[in-house]
């Protein structure tokens, strides 16, 4: 304990002598909120490390982290039946609980909040995302973190999607460093692998859910171009036929053996720690969720680390179309009317929005975590190292490079962010050429109920007949199979789904002006 009062004392008096550095504390005593967090993986606590230490001395906010265990929506749809909700809450922008937040009056609306007690809060925020998360009644109540305007993408040429295709390195050497774009040449490289390497996984994946498989969907769509619309419509990118054509390519791998069943029943965890040893050949993945694992590979055994190559094309060989993060970002956070300091959790959220907030949340305390080097904060060699050999350990002990990263704003933040390790950078690069703006087609129910139930429906049929498909014993299932999920969606209303996604894509594309 006096270890502890020492280390946040000694943080407080670094702070002061930061430039710029003012504290909005208005008594000794620190209010402490609950913070929901609805990430079962996310599992950091507040106070121990330099930036949550600096955050409270500032705003006079100490924070109780509340996470899910298991399956986040059961853990949210019991806390809504409650009467007393976390005084914080973030969750996913197109999280179908947000409208059951806004609906029944469970949250503030901020602009509101905001007037009352006049702490700044919609001059640290970014304008056009301000005037798109503002509801029809004039009122904002969630804002979102890694929110980016089209305008970003058309100044700046570093801003990468999250989509690899990535190949372990020395196996894609070893096999002559073949093209995997068409059909041929991807088969041809995964039994060339699977016949050097026996003790590999071919061909890796995201977790199955009820929804199906980001690698197998999604992911493997974009890196086809298959188009979101066609003829103003909203597409039925499920049924193109170069995306289905792909998928019989994977089904005869899985008939010839090169498709492991492990991969249909593995879920993150599993996924992480065989990555972290190389296990696998190739996989369609998510770049930032692998980092981790892609230092430690760096470091230990260097010639198995992964490298972003061009994946799966389309017959006509069009480039990938893989999307950046949009205008909706990534999650939202609301603060819930049984806050029990409303006031302080808006100053909160105002100073981690505010440019000194991204500051701190991304470079740490000068002296302690960076140092200024040519008019540049750098982090010490130390805290760099850590960074890059251990990023538990340094969010336990430091808390900086956006650990904290329910409000960062990368519009502001990206600036500051530190060079990552080649072997990162290569993953990031190689995306840039490929990524496009495409929050005009990020469709959400959440608005509407009965919609929403629909679209899950669809959703869940799909997740169960993807399985059916990939694992189908004959090329005369896989056709049968794929009728059948056709019919069974147009039973449910899938006309009305398409419809409804196209009014919502004409409605973003006008509001972002790209109509």
């Amino acid at each position: 304990m006096e270890m502890m009062t020492m280390k946040k004392s000694l943080v407080a008096i670094v702070l002061i002598l930061m430039v710029g550095c003012t504290s909005i504390v208005e008594d000794d005593e620190n209010v402490t909120l609950d913070w929901y967090i609805n990430y079962s993986w996310f599992k950091h606590q507040w106070g121990y490390d330099v930036v949550s230490q600096a955050i409270s001395d500032i705003v006079g906010v100490d924070i109780q982290f509340v996470t899910p265990i298991g399956e986040e929506s059961n853990k949210l749809s019991t806390i809504l039946q409650t009467n007393n909700l976390p005084d914080i809450i973030t969750l996913g922008w197109d999280d179908i609980y947000v409208s059951d937040l806004i609906k029944s009056d469970r949250v503030y609306a901020l602009n509101e909040l905001d007037e009352l007690y006049n702490v700044g809060f919609k001059e640290e925020c970014t304008q056009q995302t301000y005037e798109w998360y503002t509801q029809n009644d004039g009122n904002i109540y969630g804002y979102p973190n890694s929110s980016y305007l089209p305008s970003d993408y058309e100044f700046r040429d570093d801003i990468g999607s999250n989509q690899v295709f990535i190949v372990r390195k020395d196996i894609y050497k070893a096999i002559g460093e073949p093209d995997m774009s068409t059909m041929e040449g991807f088969k041809s490289a995964v039994k060339a692998a699977a016949s050097l390497y026996n003790d590999i996984i071919p061909v890796g994946s995201t977790a199955f859910n009820s929804y199906g498989s980001y690698s197998f969907d999604v992911y493997l769509q974009n890196f086809l171009a298959v188009p979101f619309e066609k003829d103003g419509v909203y597409y039925d990118r499920n049924t193109d036929n170069e995306y289905i054509a792909w998928l019989k390519m994977f089904n005869e791998l899985f008939r010839e053996g090169y498709l492991y069943p492990e991969i249909f029943t593995d879920q993150k965890v599993q996924f992480e720690e065989k990555f972290a040893q190389g296990k696998y050949f190739c996989v369609l993945y998510q770049r930032t969720d692998i980092t981790d694992q892609q230092k430690t590979l760096a470091i230990t055994d260097p010639e198995k680390i992964y490298i972003a190559i061009d994946g799966p094309k389309n017959s006509n060989g069009d480039d990938h179309v893989l999307p950046g993060v949009g205008i909706n970002g990534w999650t939202l956070t609301f603060i819930s009317k049984d806050c029990a300091d409303p006031k302080k959790a808006l100053e909160l959220m105002t100073y981690m929005l505010s440019e000194q907030g991204q500051f701190l949340t991304v470079m740490g305390v000068e002296g302690v975590t960076f140092e200024w080097v040519d008019n540049r904060a750098v982090f010490k060699p130390s805290v760099s190292y850590l960074l890059n050999t251990n990023r538990e350990l340094f969010d336990q002990i430091y808390g900086a490079n956006y650990t904290y990263w329910m409000l960062q704003n990368n519009r502001v933040g990206d600036k500051w962010i530190q060079q990552d390790v080649e072997s990162l950078q290569q993953l990031a690069q190689w995306t840039y050429p490929y990524t496009h703006y495409m929050a005009q087609y990020d469709i959400s129910f959440a608005h509407d109920a009965q919609l929403s139930k629909l679209n899950n429906k669809i959703k869940t049929l799909w997740g169960d007949y993807l399985i059916q498909l990939l694992l189908a014993s004959s090329a005369k299932e896989f056709t049968q199979l794929l009728a059948q999920y056709i019919n069974d969606r147009d039973l449910l209303g899938y006309d009305i789904i398409i419809e409804e996604s196209t009014h919502i894509m004409n409605e973003a594309k006008y509001k972002l002006g790209l109509d």
